[in-house]
């Protein structure tokens, strides 16, 4: 027994070290320009810039004009450092407001308004510096001075431009959603097997199961063997569903409430009288999918925290019902209420949170407060499925 408390010790200790770590995993779900991102960004565009003050020179040298580099040089720059300026300006928008680089027709439009504002701000800048490079170096002014940067060719060439930083910006944008996804997932699965694991440790812990057999002994010794078959049946059933599910599902609540059935009976025997369970579900309710150990955490806080610390015990009700589009989900105790040291959550409570945020990001509701008459009371409220047929 002491070799399976510490084995279990070790299993707690890992998967606390996995929860410490959880922060590593999800920064990446936030992709940022770090100051290595804009220097590499800005060295590009300095090179282009480059490239394009060298045409721009050797096209004098071919009219034998001798002037100077440097306004070939200012010309580049204010052509390509504006881009890898607009380039930085368009992901830090990006970060706080993804909307910006997700594509859709809507989103499209506006950024074809942008691209245009854009542009013929950039051609005006580009106009500005061929005059002023002009006055400050004649030589150079005498080839460049009437080049035309105010036309339609440059503007749809600003516009191209923009629509393929649009283009880069929304494919790592996809890329990082697609890797944020999969971390996200294997988070989920990972803290579905902690919530297996933690669920075998509660039904093999010894006091939970020197009660059951103790119960059992009992039933037995009275000639009350139906009702120990039955008690081993549901704890066969608890057993059966937590080692069969591997991965995140959604179920019918039917086949989870099978599993909170068989955890209440248990806890019948254990508590006798002290503890009476009400449960009620609507025909269409059973139909509805549900993740898998979405109520049983619930339960199992409502009576370690709620009834057990009574001594008269108290009354666990369970209600699901479809209301319109939506499923409505309901576990309430009338026990002694959320402690000090819980306050109504605790791991259960976080665990189902980021469960439903998985399953139903942006739509779902939980709610968790305790009546003023007493007890604890949880609401979950998701969209309503059913199994394909």
């Amino acid at each position: 027994m002491l070799n399976a408390a510490s084995k279990v010790e070790e299993i707690r200790w890992m998967l606390e070290r996995s929860n410490s770590d959880r922060g590593i995993a999800y920064a990446v779900s936030a992709p940022k320009l770090d100051s290595f991102g804009i220097a590499t960004l800005f060295a590009v565009a300095s090179i282009l810039a480059v490239l394009t003050a060298r045409e721009c020179h050797l096209n004098l040298v071919v009219h034998h004009i001798d002037a100077s580099f440097i306004p070939s040089l200012c010309y580049g720059l204010a052509t390509w450092l504006w881009w890898a300026a607009i380039t930085t300006s368009l992901w830090a928008v990006a970060v706080r407001v993804v909307a910006v680089i997700r594509f859709s027709m809507r989103v499209a439009t506006v950024h074809f308004a942008v691209a245009s504002l854009l542009a013929a701000a950039h051609l005006s800048l580009l106009r500005y510096m061929v005059v002023w490079a002009s006055q400050t170096w004649p030589a150079w002014g005498g080839l460049y001075r009437n080049y035309g940067t105010l036309n339609w060719e440059r503007f749809g060439l600003d516009l191209i431009l923009y629509g393929f930083i649009y283009g880069i910006s929304c494919l790592l944008h996809s890329k990082f959603q697609n890797q944020y996804t999969t971390i996200q997932k294997l988070e989920v699965e990972r803290q579905l097997t902690q919530a297996q694991l933690k669920a075998l440790q509660m039904q093999m812990e010894p006091h939970f199961l020197f009660n059951t057999l103790n119960a059992l002994s009992s039933l037995v010794a009275q000639g009350r063997n139906k009702e120990a078959s039955r008690t081993l049946e549901h704890l066969d059933t608890i057993l059966r569903t937590t080692l069969r599910r591997r991965a995140p599902e959604k179920v019918p609540f039917a086949e989870e409430l099978r599993v909170i059935e068989s955890y209440l009976a248990i806890q019948q025997v254990r508590f006798a009288h002290r503890l009476q369970v009400k449960i009620e579900a609507s025909p269409e309710a059973l139909e509805g999918l549900v993740p898998c150990f979405l109520l049983q955490p619930l339960v199992e806080n409502a009576i370690r925290h709620g009834i057990a610390p009574m001594e008269g015990g108290g009354l666990i009700e369970t209600s699901v019902k479809r209301v319109g589009n939506q499923l409505w989900l309901q576990v309430r105790d009338n026990g002694s209420g959320p402690s000090a040291s819980t306050k109504g959550h605790g791991i259960g409570m976080q665990n189902t949170k980021e469960r439903l945020a998985y399953f139903y990001p942006g739509a779902h509701e939980i709610c968790a407060v305790a009546p003023a008459e007493g007890g604890y009371e949880v609401t979950i409220q998701i969209p309503y499925e059913r199994r394909p047929a």
